[in-house]
């Protein structure tokens, strides 16, 4: 079997026997790839800290026919965001970036632009940069890349530009004026259309205007709802977004003891 190698972000791993990790990746070339890495809970073992979550890695494995799961060889680290890690706040965001991803994204369905996308979110974070903020950013995007983000600007129904309120509708894949509109439970920020323009524009790592910050808890759960819908099921990782968002000009670290 020939050595093949690829550039990659590290989702998540798991234990599994006795000696080995199960690493689900997010390859460059091939997008969502899981391997088996043989030995890699021995002590002193070859793969050192390139496994931990959100790990920038050079990986060479070998493939077999018609197996999905890969046999690693070698799992080099180019860069470490696992200092990230120690934030609960930015743990959990992470972990809900890599629960979306994998059940989006099928396996070895390469996207250059997500992977792109997740490599600037962790700079950004590593940058300082508002957790709350780089959510809201990664949804949006996610919700672009997968087909399901509305057109904000126009009434789904009659066509005619949004001006005022509008009622998010799943089921049509769109926004609904006050005309059209017969279910009001879904609202719609107004200010949906001046996010979706603003982070197709600019990258995650610059602060958004103080007007989007302000309703980042609106846009969020706009687009949470839309990504839930068409996903089928409530990723795992959902409550913490959801129950705990941060206020936009608050941290959250990591606390210890009792």
């Amino acid at each position: 079997m020939p050595l093949k190698r690829t550039e990659a972000i590290v989702l998540r791993s798991f234990e599994v026997g006795e000696q080995d990790k199960i690493v689900i990746f997010f390859s460059r070339k091939k997008g969502v790839l899981h391997g088996i890495a043989k030995g890699a809970r021995k002590f002193n073992n070859r793969f050192g800290s390139s496994l931990e979550p959100f790990s920038y890695v050079d990986v060479q494995y070998y493939e077999k026919e018609k197996k999905e799961l890969l046999t690693l060889n070698s799992c080099d680290l180019k860069e470490s965001f696992f200092h990230l890690q120690s934030n609960y706040g930015i743990a959990c965001l992470l972990a809900y970036i890599a629960e979306l991803v994998e059940n989006f994204f099928p396996p070895r369905h390469g996207d250059e632009i997500l992977w792109r996308l997740i490599y600037a979110l962790l700079l950004s974070l590593d940058q300082g940069q508002n957790p709350t903020w780089i959510g809201a950013y990664f949804e949006g995007w996610l919700a672009k890349l997968t087909g399901f983000l509305p057109d904000f600007q126009r009434c789904k129904s009659c066509g005619k530009r949004i001006t005022s309120e509008a009622w998010l509708s799943l089921r049509r894949d769109g926004v609904l004026c006050p005309s059209c509109v017969t279910n009001k439970t879904q609202s719609v920020p107004l200010i949906m259309k001046d996010f979706i323009l603003y982070i197709k524009k600019n990258p995650p790592s610059v602060n958004p205007p103080p007007a989007l910050m302000a309703q980042l808890k609106e846009i969020r759960k706009t687009l949470q709802d839309i990504l839930v819908f068409h996903l089928e099921k409530v990723p795992k990782t959902l409550s913490y977004q959801r129950n705990n968002l941060e206020e936009p000009n608050k941290k959250t670290s990591l606390k210890t003891g009792s």
